[in-house]
């Protein structure tokens, strides 16, 4: 075999022997008379795309979903929207993340170096069971909306938790969201109560919520209860007293809020239809004011066990973590972890905490078994040179997760050299659209440089040229080709579903039958796995060739100098409509210098390993480079501003300021 083809990981067959995916298999040829156990993945994937009643019953059945599964599997199958998933089944989410035989804990919460505590099975349920009782008092029913606007804490799974017991729509937004951010998202989906924090940290300091906390709330004429939850205030030993929360409209603390349901005990779980809706998220938001994506409870049930055990290899007492904030998906995805079984380990605050050390740290100390995160956390820690293999254990340590952007070859081999060698590293990609993956791990097969290991199962995911035919080893759209269970119910106050067809569904007309379009573009390669290049609508077409973003800043990013870049199409010449040329912004380490020689540099390593259309016509020094709240940098906002156009949603951003290092430069001028 030639060595550019050689896995960076293979597990042993011990290992894949006592998967979960390997039991399902075993489990599946049983119940269906059909030839899986040992098959190859490809031959599974098959199956279950093929004759996806069986596989999607086989979820249910073999991740203990609890609820009744109705004797029809799915109506109207080959409409895309339109197909109904399990429509006479009956479950609640929350059962499904309550009601499981476990001891031991059930949350672990570290707040930066500042907060540490745990959350025990029982205790988690009393909780959940209190809220859902004042909840209920409140007026609270199936259908109402229960906002959060907090960090990563174990009372934001409490509010989740309690809200979907009765049938409520949780919809949340972390707390470095400004004001207006918030509003654009939960002013259109009237919450009737909002819970938020009074402050948080971040790189040990203390920001205050408060004074935003009121105006959200003055603003938002649909709540009827505020709920304070005490948490950076409280360890400052500045806790927001009475008169603090009194200045809130309908604002109570969280202690007083539950007070009168102190000896509740039991959660009185409503069982509801499969597609009765759970979450409500939102799209990023940058290019206009965000789009309102409804989840269902069964679908976001089924998908996400089937990720975590089949995908990921969750066992139950596994101890499950990923680095997210509660304005991501990643968010609503950890928190099903819990349905098999895992201890969930929450973070809030910086990751970069002890020198970028304290994540590993927190592993180490809880024994972590699965480390999620983005692909800029192990870009900027292999900037650092962090090695983590050489200070800590990381001996409980199966898998690594990577996402939110994608992961470079040479993060791959970063990971394997410098983390732990014997780890499964899953690149995964799919979106808030899906609240889930269309592309992510197999724990049964290799782990290739660059590469997201297969399609998911039960996912018809392949990749069109622009005439809507497949294509193998070339760049094109990532689609899905059939009706899967997690697909969104539809937009909110979109009566019609005009702007969710719109949305994902119209790229190609001229098919036959209509298939969904996410707007990644992408390759399968030679071993039947994924390349993401970037979003579809940031792609840079110079000359009319299409080129993907990664493949820019794979290159650029190898650079010492250079600690992260950007990358546009400028129309070009302006105003004419016609070609674009590409301009490339770099972020450069503390004291260096944007001088001729670096910028041959890259130009040339950029020649040199990709075509000589990749070579930017313009490079630029900045100071910074917008992202969204979740950590993607914001090509289409960039893009704007250089362009003169609108950014429509800055409260989108982390860090909008940085827009106005790309503002009439005039570099760009000639």
């Amino acid at each position: 075999m030639n060595q550019a083809s050689m896995p960076l990981w293979q597990p042993s067959k011990k290992r894949i022997a006592a998967t979960r995916l390997t039991a399902f298999a075993k489990a599946a040829e049983k119940r269906w008379n059909r030839r899986l156990a040992g098959a190859d993945y490809s031959d599974l994937h098959a199956w279950s795309i093929e004759h996806p009643e069986e596989f999607w019953v086989s979820v249910w059945e073999q991740c203990d979903v609890i609820g009744d599964i109705g004797a029809t599997v799915v109506t109207d199958r080959e409409k895309m929207p339109g197909a109904r998933w399990f429509p006479e089944a009956r479950l609640n989410f929350a059962e499904n993340l309550l009601c499981r035989p476990m001891a031991g804990d059930a949350l672990v919460f570290w707040g930066e170096d500042k907060v540490r505590g745990s959350v025990s099975h029982a205790e988690l349920y009393q909780a959940v069971a209190q809220t859902a009782a004042a909840l209920r008092a409140l007026g609270v029913v199936r259908g109402d909306r229960v906002a959060a606007y907090l960090p990563n804490l174990p009372a934001t799974v409490v509010a989740m938790l309690a809200a979907a017991s009765i049938g409520a729509i949780f919809s949340s937004a972390s707390p470095d969201f400004g004001v207006q951010g918030v509003l654009d998202r939960f002013g259109q989906i009237e919450p009737k109560v909002l819970f938020a924090c009074d402050g948080y940290w971040y790189n040990g300091k203390v920001i205050d919520c408060l004074g935003k906390v009121g105006e959200i709330a003055a603003r938002l004429p649909s709540l009827q209860r505020t709920v304070i939850v005490p948490y950076a205030g409280n360890a400052a030993g500045s806790a927001a007293v009475g008169a603090d929360i009194a200045a809130i409209r309908q604002g109570v603390s969280l202690a007083d809020f539950l007070a009168p349901y102190a000896a509740e005990r039991k959660v009185r779980f409503e069982r509801l239809a499969f597609d009765h809706p759970l979450y409500i998220m939102y799209s990023s938001g940058t290019t206009g004011v965000p789009k309102c994506i409804v989840h269902g409870a069964g679908g976001t049930l089924l998908q996400h066990l089937k990720e975590h055990q089949l995908h990921g290899d969750v066992k139950p007492g596994d101890r499950l973590f990923y680095f997210t904030t509660c304005g991501w998906m990643m968010w609503n995805w950890l928190v099903t972890g819990l349905a098999s079984g895992a201890t969930l380990l929450l973070y809030d605050g910086s990751p970069f905490v002890g020198r970028g050390n304290i994540l590993f740290d927190y592993a180490d100390a809880e024994g972590m078994t699965h480390f999620g995160t983005s692909a800029k956390f192990i870009d900027a820690i292999a900037k650092i040179e962090l090695a983590p293999r050489r200070t800590h254990k990381l001996s409980a340590l199966r898998a690594m997760f990577s996402t939110g952007s994608p992961l470079v070859p040479e993060g791959f081999d970063y990971v394997y050299a410098n983390i732990k060698a014997d780890i499964q590293l899953a690149s995964v990609s799919g979106g808030t659209d899906i609240i889930s993956c269309f592309v992510l791990g197999n724990p049964n097969g290799p782990v290739h440089r660059g590469e997201i290991q297969c399609a998911g199962l039960g996912m018809a995911v392949d990749v069109f040229d622009d005439d809507g035919r497949p294509v193998r080893g070339e760049k094109g759209e990532l689609v899905c080709t059939r009706s899967f269970p997690v697909m969104p119910i539809g937009f909110w106050n979109d009566a019609d579903g005009a702007r969710y067809r719109a949305a994902y569904f119209e790229r190609f007309p001229n098919l036959p039958m209509r298939v969904w379009c996410h707007g990644d573009f992408a390759e399968v390669t030679a071993h039947g796995g994924f390349i993401i290049y970037g979003r579809s609508d940031a792609t840079l077409n110079p000359g009319g060739v299409r080129i993907g973003t990664a493949e820019i800043y794979r290159q650029v990013e190898k650079l010492h100098e250079v600690v992260e870049s950007i990358v546009i199409g400028q129309d070009w010449p302006p105003g004419s409509g016609g070609d674009v040329r590409v301009v490339l912004f770099v972020k450069l380490r503390e004291g260096m210098v944007h001088d001729e020689a670096l910028e041959k540099r890259i130009k040339q390593v950029i020649r040199d390993n990709t075509t000589p259309r990749h070579v930017p016509a313009k490079i630029l020094q900045v100071a910074d480079i917008p992202r969204t709240k979740s950590g993607k940098i914001v090509e289409l906002a960039v893009r704007n501003v250089v362009h003169g156009a609108p950014v429509k949603n800055v409260e989108a951003l982390a860090n909008a300021e940085a827009l106005e290092h790309f503002r009439n430069r005039e570099e760009l001028d000639s």
